[in-house]
Parts: structure tokens; C-alpha cells; sequence
């Protein structure tokens, strides 16, 4: 497998989880939706992450920032690992 597939595969799914965040964030309007099946699951996928984020930032005021702190955290992760599988690669060729 090249670096530019594995690049490729790793960044459809940041981007995948990226939405799937952005989507339970804005679910947390609708409360209606958040109890549909849809919900349920959006929630199995990003609230374990999320609640990582959430024992350290607390709300201020009614607003949750840890949603914008963990899509930013995301995105870091994201950016780390392909510098990390650019020098493995580098290592391997």
C-alpha cells in the first residue's frame, strides 16, 4: 500500500468523523432528534470521545465549547499522523 492511499484512506475518515461530530453537535438543538434512532447511534460514536473533552472543560454559562476543543483536537491528531506515516514511509523506502 502507498503512503498515498493509506494518506488517502486516513483522511476519509477524519473527514467522515469530522461530520459525524459536526452533525451530533447541531443534533443537540433538536431534541426530538437526538431520541430517533439516528440519534442513538450519532451518540454511540461521539460521545465517548467527546466526554474525554468534557471532564476537563467545563460549560460556561449554558454553552459547551468541548464539541469546538475535541473537532480542533481532531484535526491535530489528524495532522500528526500523517507526519508520522510520512517518516515511517520515508524509513521503509
Amino acid at each position: 500500500m502507498s503512503i498515498i492511499t493509506t494518506i488517502q484512506i486516513l483522511n476519509y475518515a477524519f473527514y467522515g468523523y469530522s461530520i459525524a461530530l459536526t452533525i451530533y453537535i447541531l443534533m443537540s438543538w433538536l431534541p426530538q432528534v437526538r431520541q430517533s434512532p439516528i440519534g442513538a447511534f450519532m451518540a454511540r460514536i461521539c460521545e465517548p470521545y467527546l466526554a474525554v473533552f468534557r471532564r476537563f472543560i467545563p460549560p460556561i454559562g449554558m454553552i459547551d465549547i468541548s464539541p469546538i476543543v475535541a473537532l480542533i483536537a481532531l484535526q491535530f491528531v489528524q495532522q500528526g499522523l500523517y507526519v508520522v506515516i510520512g517518516f515511517i514511509f520515508s524509513l521503509i523506502s
